[in-house]
């Protein structure tokens, strides 16, 4: 997911975010060796009979689009869409996974002080299992931000300090613990760990930066595959990492704090790097892959974006920038951008939905009278779905034609409604601060 930067309820986001003496410095002493005994409990709750998956951060194929097919209601009474249940969360951001009729959420219990790996039933939202183990977390604009990655048999979560756990993803039952900050010298970033973790080929994918830069785990096992080298000794950013083929070759995309990088998917080794992509205080979009060997690269705190080409000179594989966009044209803070055919819709610093073409131009923007904020969106049958910070839920067409506002209401009541979004099953999974919500989206 992403940094969740704001701070009071002031109107003027700009206004919210950190200035650079104001970053806060997290503690990295996080349970410094190694696991944590943590407790298993189970609920009453049972598995929904229904299909659909969002089996990880941005759904199953990284991009914030569902591929479901059902037909979207496209009008909503004035209460919005049908909430079907609601479940009241500790303090965070973290968004829902979505797998075999359960929903998956990294939480925080601040009455115990423990990272909570929370299972519900998709039909009700009642619980089925938690497992918990103790982290001292003080409030910092929340405390949980990841989205878990799921598997029909594994679930790879990153805690608020680092802490990367493996549960068995039908019983929760662990698997195998790993502290990045007392293992491998990883340091939490400001606001707590954002980066979501992945799953490939049995294999769970972090960017740790610290020791390695990445590392591939074993999930059966819970063994290092293989690590990548750090020699620049960049630092984990809130971004999440993004699987890419190029050239003919797999690799794994990541922003660390001084560049960003191509790490071969095979055996961990740097395939390219560049430094001309990095944020000052904090890189929280996912890179986003537009083309082949075109990523597009947004950041909030005045960073604008940039869209970086890859090239092949020989063996070598070079990264450089193909234009950069001011932030006045395109910049996100916060959410990772949507490449929908053949455009990029986003929000931008000033909160305006935007759809740009592939050279960076801004082929519409929903003016200032329709402004979102920091929240979120996702894109279903050619229909983009937009929070705004307060739980203004916004529906309107994904064609690059025009900005076509089709359906509005509030469903949370906020604050900071950031959480990135979910669907599965013709079901909306939103939240804000305290509560997450399941909306009826299917007509």
């Amino acid at each position: 997911m992403y940094v969740w930067l704001s701070a009071g309820a002031a109107t003027d986001f700009e206004e919210r975010w950190p200035v650079a003496e104001n970053i806060p410095q997290i503690s990295s002493d996080a349970n410094a060796a190694g696991e944590v005994e943590g407790q298993l409990v189970r609920f009453d709750g049972v598995p929904a009979d229904l299909p659909g998956a969002w089996p990880r951060f941005r759904g199953a194929n990284f991009d914030a689009i569902s591929s479901e097919e059902f037909t979207v209601e496209r009008s909503w009474p004035d209460q919005g869409p049908k909430v079907l249940w609601s479940v009241e969360l500790g303090e965070g951001y973290a968004g829902a996974a979505v797998l075999a009729g359960r929903v998956y959420v990294v939480d925080y219990d601040q009455e115990n002080l423990a990272d909570a790996i929370r299972c519900l039933s998709l039909a009700d939202g009642k619980e089925i299992w938690r497992y918990s183990y103790p982290v001292k977390i003080k409030r910092n604009h929340g405390m949980s931000r990841t989205v878990p990655a799921v598997t029909e048999k594994y679930l790879v979560a990153l805690g608020p300090k680092c802490h990367l756990t493996c549960l068995d993803s039908a019983t929760g039952e662990f698997r195998w613990m790993l502290n990045l900050v007392g293992q491998f010298k990883a340091k939490v970033p400001p606001w707590y760990a954002g980066q979501c973790p992945l799953i490939e080929d049995g294999k769970a994918i972090i960017a740790v930066g610290g020791d390695p830069l990445m590392m591939a785990v074993d999930c059966e096992s819970g063994e290092i595959v293989w690590q990548s080298p750090n020699p620049r000794r960049w630092t984990m950013t809130h971004s999440s990492v993004i699987p890419i083929e190029f050239a003919g070759r797999r690799m794994y995309v990541c922003c660390g704090s001084g560049g960003v990088a191509g790490i071969s998917a095979s055996d961990g080794s740097i395939l390219w790097e560049t430094t001309e992509w990095k944020i000052r205080i904090a890189n929280a979009p996912t890179p986003v892959v537009v083309g082949d060997g075109l990523i597009f690269l947004s950041g909030g705190y005045n960073a604008g974006s940039m869209m970086l080409r890859l090239t092949e000179q020989g063996d070598k594989i070079i990264a450089q920038a193909a234009f950069r966009l001011e932030p006045e044209v395109f910049g996100s803070a916060q959410h990772t951008p949507i490449f929908y055919n053949g455009h990029i819709y986003g929000v931008r610093p000033d909160g305006q939905l935007t759809c740009l073409d592939l050279d960076g131009n801004a082929v519409w923007t929903s003016t200032s009278a329709h402004r979102f904020g920091l929240g979120p969106y996702t894109i279903v049958n050619g229909l983009i779905y937009v929070m705004n910070d307060s739980g203004l839920l916004t529906l309107a067409q994904a064609d690059p034609s025009g900005y076509v506002q089709l359906a509005q209401a509030k469903v949370l009541e906020g604050p900071d409604s950031w959480g990135p979004m979910a669907i599965a099953a013709g079901r909306l999974i939103v939240r804000d601060l305290k509560r997450m919500i399941c909306l009826d989206i299917a007509q």
